[in-house]
């Protein structure tokens, strides 16, 4: 089906930060697909990994024990400070199992029509009652009526969902993005006073916090998640995308009384924590924490962000570039779909997100040279998109 504007290269080979076409020709990964293959591609322990595990056993039915899923859990548990542990196979369904933990959390609590707050520019995926979470209506469009239960309010905007309390009674969660990545790399201006402050209205009125960090977590920002910039504890943390490297896996963490909300019958997946994508993202996060990649990517994404805003300082046409570490986005005063097939042309892979944002997600294995390598191509593709001389 036509639900994707393809590029025309496919790729057939990739080693590390780089990939190569049907032609021979090489080139940059700087999207990693869209914040996926943090290891970048053939990692040898990922590979091992996957290799060795489909020797052994790639699915059993959930109606039985997993020993390699009860691993997963537990390690993701300790790294996060979660109690419990849904797997899945993506972003949108590890949402979906939070909203469904949400809801039934409220009728729990004697509310018949459970409300969840969420953001403006936010994205939480394409089912319908994720899409009906996200704040953006092309993504909404053509799929009426839409899931109802959500109360929309501005990304960093604490004053708007205090507001939200005082007149409905109804809410029981906010389900917001520490970094809005869809929306355009959007950062709160102050990350952790937002997030502290939604933790305290949370509190104060017996709501769940819940942090979609599908693109965010698993080392992309520095630390494991998000929200740990913060020093904060959420009541639910949905993850995918990194976590595996490649290999579909998705996970719904909870804590205190959100881990208690399901009970057997309530949820479940076929393929979510089978063993073979659980030891991928095992492997992961083992190679992950060895080559301490969150670190480097911290680091190394700032290095980015001063680079570029150095060449690119005084560009008339650059609206701005932020970034929380390996999440880089370089906003245009204009749209600038363009530069995707002219960074394709020159061996550079990009995404443009929100029209006028360019979205960066490399692989955490992304090396210093790489890094000056992506610099200097797509600062000289900037310029010579807003007609300035490079």
């Amino acid at each position: 089906m036509t639900t994707y504007g393809r590029q025309p290269v496919t790729f057939v080979r990739g080693d590390g930060v780089w990939l190569w076409d049907t032609e021979g020709k090489r080139y940059l990964d700087a999207l990693a697909g869209v914040a996926v293959n943090g290891l970048g591609h053939a990692h040898p322990a990922l590979t091992r990994a996957i290799s060795e595990q489909a020797g052994r056993l790639i699915h059993v039915s959930n109606i039985y024990q997993i020993a390699e899923q009860s691993r997963l859990a537990d390690r993701l548990c300790a790294l996060s400070g979660m109690d419990k542990a849904f797997f899945c196979n993506s972003g949108c369904e590890a949402n979906e199992a939070a909203i469904k933990l949400a809801r039934l959390y409220g009728h729990g609590k004697g509310i018949e029509n459970p409300a969840i707050v969420v953001m403006d520019k936010s994205f939480h995926g394409r089912t319908l009652a994720t899409l009906s979470a996200t704040g953006n209506r092309k993504v909404q469009a053509g799929f009426e009526p839409l899931v109802p239960g959500f109360v929309r309010v501005p990304f960093d905007d604490l004053d708007a969902v205090k507001q939200v309390a005082g007149r409905n009674p109804n809410v029981v969660a906010v389900l917001v993005e520490p970094v809005q990545g869809e929306g355009g790399i959007n950062i709160p201006r102050d990350g952790a006073a937002y997030l502290r402050g939604l933790r305290e209205i949370c509190d104060t009125h017996g709501w769940l916090l819940m942090l979609d960090e599908v693109q965010s977590g698993i080392a992309r920002t520095g630390t494991w998640f998000a929200f740990q910039h913060a020093g904060i504890e959420p009541d639910v943390v949905t993850l995918a995308k990194g976590l595996g490297s490649g290999v579909p896996i998705g996970a719904c963490l909870a804590r205190g009384v959100a881990a208690n909300v399901f009970t057997p019958g309530k949820h479940g997946s076929t393929f979510g924590g089978n063993p073979l994508a659980c030891v991928a993202a095992l492997a992961t996060l083992d190679t992950i924490e060895q080559d301490a990649l969150g670190t480097h990517a911290e680091q190394l994404g700032n290095w980015i962000h001063e680079a570029l805003s150095a060449r690119l300082k005084n560009v008339s046409g650059v609206v701005t570039i932020r970034n929380a570490g390996l999440m880089i986005g370089i906003e245009l005063d204009r749209p600038c779909g363009d530069l995707v097939r002219q960074a394709l042309d020159v061996g550079l892979l990009i995404n443009v997100t929100a029209d006028t944002v360019v979205r960066l997600l490399p692989p955490l294995i992304l090396s210093q040279e790489e890094a000056a390598k992506l610099v200097d191509i797509l600062s000289g593709l900037i310029r010579k998109f807003l007609g300035q001389a490079a």
